[in-house]
């Protein structure tokens, strides 16, 4: 990436609509801009010469040819989100308008912008820390309300205050350190050394807090994956429709319908849950459906909690049993469908001993009832105890999760190490490096490989 190459992409999605915005970032982004922009009506001017934020009306030329009538946004730097002068050019929707607006503004000098390269320009040039340039990611991919909330929160900066916070004391410890190591025949007050450690403790423990939202951070931003396993007809796909609340898979009588897994995403209680309903997993000779099992096999190994579906109607079968075996290392649901039938079926202690973390819950998918009581279940099986409010404030990532691993580690080898009245050489080493890791979280320690890695992710105009 150069910094001073004015930069454009379509930042709307491709397709047709009833708008599409075209955005350029960079020094030279009202020269490009005023090469293909006629201003039309007495109130327009060039962008050149308009005041900032403000609104333009006219056409966008190649040569004498009108490609669209747009209106034309100028954002004069700092006050924009790259905090370089950005103009945006809402044209009409649809493929084709916008590619052309798009290639004419580069024509004229601008450059295709990288994925998510506004975003890190936004980061380079101090708008916006490390998580909150995430948190831009998050938002744009949010699946459910509560996503949306606690991508909001991280790019307000709540979770970027509570890690400056982190890494400024573990400076400062690290300061008191190293001005100790420059008086070597000056031993550390005990008062002293006592604020140290117990400075060290804290972060320890507020550590121990901000991981612990790793696991939710994760449900919020990529989902659950649920499989729904269970004989063939047994109604697995009835209750995909279901918990979906539209008719997505084929239910049919005949047994063996489903030969490929299906895959979709629901709210459940505010949490994306990603459902994969699967091909019954028998014996077949049908080569179409031998790999429908075999891909069934492979999401059940990828999924995070089984929605075990039994038919209430017929008592437990071998099958069944060997189910219960076969996924009894995972979260799991038993099902009792069919319950508008007399039932036969008994869940007696037998699966529970062999599956201590599952519940069972009895509905009926041609009715409805139990849904609501199986939503229940899956939310508590996924997230314990109440969604709150701040805990969507410091809902960390898997990067974030890694690098508060490493400066924890080190923190406590600086904590044992001081209180053991080791080397203060030593005690320094530990806390850079913790503070370090700390600092990879908003971006104050940072290489041009995690940046490019990060931002790889965006999508383009963005």
């Amino acid at each position: 990436m150069i910094p001073d190459e004015t930069i454009a992409a379509i930042a709307t999605p491709l397709g047709e609509g009833g708008l599409a915005v075209i955005r350029l970032s960079g020094e030279n982004a009202f020269a490009i801009a005023d090469k293909c922009f006629l201003p039309v009506g007495k109130s327009s001017c060039k962008p050149s010469a308009a005041p900032t934020h403000t609104i333009q009306f006219g056409k966008i030329m190649r040569g004498s040819e009108v490609i669209d009538e747009v209106l034309l946004a100028v954002f004069r730097a700092p006050r924009t989100f790259t905090r370089e002068d950005t103009v945006e050019i809402s044209c009409h929707g649809g493929l084709l308008p916008a590619k052309l607006v798009l290639d004419t503004v580069l024509k004229n000098g601008a450059r295709l912008a990288e994925p998510g390269e506004f975003t890190k320009r936004a980061f380079l040039n101090g708008r916006i820390d490390l998580a909150q340039a995430e948190a831009v990611a998050d938002l744009i991919h949010s699946r459910t309300e509560l996503a949306l909330i606690a991508a909001n929160e991280q790019l307000a900066g709540k979770l970027s205050q509570r890690v400056n916070k982190l890494r400024d004391d573990l400076m400062l410890t690290m300061a008191h350190v190293e001005a100790h190591i420059d008086f070597p025949d000056e031993d550390i007050a005990p008062d002293t050394k006592n604020d140290l450690l117990q400075r060290l403790e804290t972060g320890i423990v507020f550590m121990d807090e901000l991981l612990r939202t790793a696991d939710e951070g994760q449900i919020l931003r990529r989902g659950i994956r649920a499989a729904i396993i269970g004989r063939p007809n047994a109604g697995k796909s009835s209750l995909l429709n279901q918990l979906l609340g539209r008719d997505r898979a084929i239910v049919s009588p005949i047994a063996g319908t489903t030969r490929d897994t299906i895959e979709e995403t629901a709210n459940i209680r505010g949490l994306p849950v990603i459902f994969i309903d699967t091909a019954g997993l028998r014996e077949s000779r049908d080569e179409i459906e031998i790999e429908g099992i075999r891909r069934s096999r492979e999401s059940l190994a990828q999924a995070e909690l089984i929605l075990h579906v039994l038919d209430a109607s017929e008592p437990l079968t071998d099958a069944d049993k060997n189910y219960f075996t076969e996924f009894a290392g995972k979260k799991t649901i038993f099902i009792r469908n069919k319950t508008d039938l007399p039932v036969r079926l008994e869940l007696n202690s037998e699966f529970r001993i062999q599956n201590s973390e599952s519940r069972s819950v009895d509905v009926c998918c041609t009715s409805g009832q139990g849904i609501e009581v199986l939503k229940d279940a899956i939310k508590n099986m996924v997230w314990a105890g109440e969604i709150k409010a701040e805990m969507l404030q410091v809902a960390i990532n898997s990067r974030h999760q890694d690098a508060l691993r490493r400066a924890r580690i080190a923190t406590r080898e600086a904590t044992d190490a001081l209180r053991a009245d080791a080397t203060l050489e030593l005690v320094a080493m530990d806390l850079r490096i913790a503070a370090n890791a700390v600092g990879e979280i908003v971006g104050k320690t940072t290489t041009e490989d995690l940046l490019d890695s990060i931002f790889s992710s965006f999508c383009i105009g963005k």
